[in-house]
């Protein structure tokens, strides 16, 4: 990015996962009106402030915003020379709007078409003079899959090695994708990491809201994802989303869940403590996290392939709106513009059962349990249990079933703290956190 910043190149299209901030990201090309279009999952950061978002809002900068399994097989099908495929990701959605869809196996797909671009710029930690490219941990992402699908390939490299140091088996990138190789001068230790993911639920937190001015506090965030953890079965392969549900990885431990990562990771676990940090190792949010015993790594289309065939049985997801038919909005705030699409559109699209973890009430005191979604979709009819922090829910013929209530609580905090009628189950009892 400072290279690019440094020759002024202008009207540049960038595909990417997201713009992020900082001193090395795309934010410093649109401080000098570098970019002309964004292709990518996440485009206006929901705390932060950048040129980027105040660009998209101005129409200086066009935005096309894509579910981020989708963006990643766009490239691969660019990169394998293929014209367009068909996916379920994304159906009923704003994701949907202008494009063709046809029926297979009785199921609605959408069409979408390869990406290909002039140029990729990627990170390994290892290459050789011929190319190749090692990646290291959670740290492959997009890179391979990127690497294919334009007509040169910039990487940027931890280390330069002699030919035949790298290991034939585990080269991730052919040198036949890469033309050209640079070594890093921008490094970045686990205190930096912390600081950029604190606001995404790294910190974790002991203090739950009241639903009501003077009444009892609501579950505090780490009590919330205790709950959702009891609620996983021994032997399922759970994603966990971005914000709130990240603090579930903290409670799985002796539960027999393997958690799976968007970005490469199959088999992590908590937080690690201070000091204890790898940098190479981190889930979807970017979150540095710790490895089980018999983790994989592998690149962002293979994981996605493992949440759309169906092999990722559970998938905890934050909320915005759901409502009593399990249709789910997690992904933008129509009032700020804010928001991302993400992953989670493809996560949704592979069957799983769908666990939502939120607040019961926003921040201007409005229940996320409404009666029909008034917030763009991320998926129709998937949603099949939600943990807020007053109560436990079953969504279950059309409505929402109140299973558990926070200590403290009754049924009528509970109750006037939806958007909707619920329905009681017989055996309503306080929320059972083993």
């Amino acid at each position: 990015m400072l290279a690019l910043r440094a020759r002024q190149v202008r009207d540049l299209t960038v595909i990417c996962n997201s713009p992020a901030a900082g001193p090395t990201s795309l934010q410093i090309l649109a401080e000098d009106h570098q970019i002309r279009k964004l292709i990518c999952t996440y485009a206006i950061l929901p705390i932060v402030k950048t040129p980027i978002e105040e660009q998209i809002k101005s129409g200086e900068i066009e935005l096309e915003l894509v579910p981020q399994g989708t963006l990643t097989e766009r490239v691969r099908a660019g990169g394998a020379g293929l014209a367009a495929f068909y996916t379920p990701t994304g159906v009923g959605t704003v994701a949907a709007e202008g494009k063709e869809e046809r029926v297979f196996n009785g199921r609605r797909h959408l069409l979408e078409h390869a990406i290909t671009a002039n140029f990729a710029f990627v990170r390994a930690a290892r290459a050789d003079p011929a190319g190749n490219l090692a990646y290291r941990g959670g740290s492959r992402n997009f890179g391979p899959v990127f690497a294919t699908a334009a007509q040169q390939t910039v990487a940027e490299i931890n280390e330069m090695v002699g030919l035949g140091d790298l290991d034939p088996e585990a080269i991730h990138t052919p040198g036949i994708f890469v033309d050209r190789v640079v070594c890093t001068t921008q490094h970045f230790d686990a205190a930096v990491i912390r600081q950029i993911t604190s606001g995404a639920g790294r910190v974790r937190a002991m203090e739950g809201r009241p639903p009501s001015a003077g009444g009892p506090a609501g579950l505090p965030p780490d009590l919330m994802a205790m709950r959702v953890a009891a609620l996983l079965r021994p032997g399922e392969y759970v994603n966990l989303g971005l914000g709130l549900p990240t603090l579930v990885s903290n409670y799985t431990a002796g539960r027999g869940v393997t958690l799976h990562s968007e970005n490469g990771i199959l088999g992590y676990g908590p937080f690690p403590a201070d000091g204890e940090e790898d940098i190479d190792l981190y889930n979807a949010s970017g979150q540095l996290v710790t490895p089980d015993v018999g983790v994989s790594y592998f690149d962002s289309s293979v994981s996605f392939a493992m949440a759309r065939n169906g092999r990722v049985s559970s998938v905890v997801l934050g909320g915005f709106q759901v409502a009593p038919n399990g249709d789910l909005a997690n992904w933008q705030v129509p009032s700020t513009g804010a928001g991302g699409i993400g992953g989670a559109m493809d996560l949704a699209a592979g069957g799983a059962r769908v666990i939502v973890i939120m607040h019961q009430l926003d921040r201007d005191g409005r229940s996320k349990l409404v009666e029909r979604l008034s917030y763009p979709p991320t998926a129709l009819g998937c949603v099949k249990q939600v943990v807020t922090d007053l109560a436990y829910f079953d969504v279950e013929g059309g409505a929402f079933v109140l299973r558990e209530i926070a200590p403290g609580l009754c049924v009528d905090d509970v109750r006037s703290a939806c958007g909707t009628p619920i329905r009681l189950s017989p055996d309503v009892k306080e929320m059972q956190f083993a």
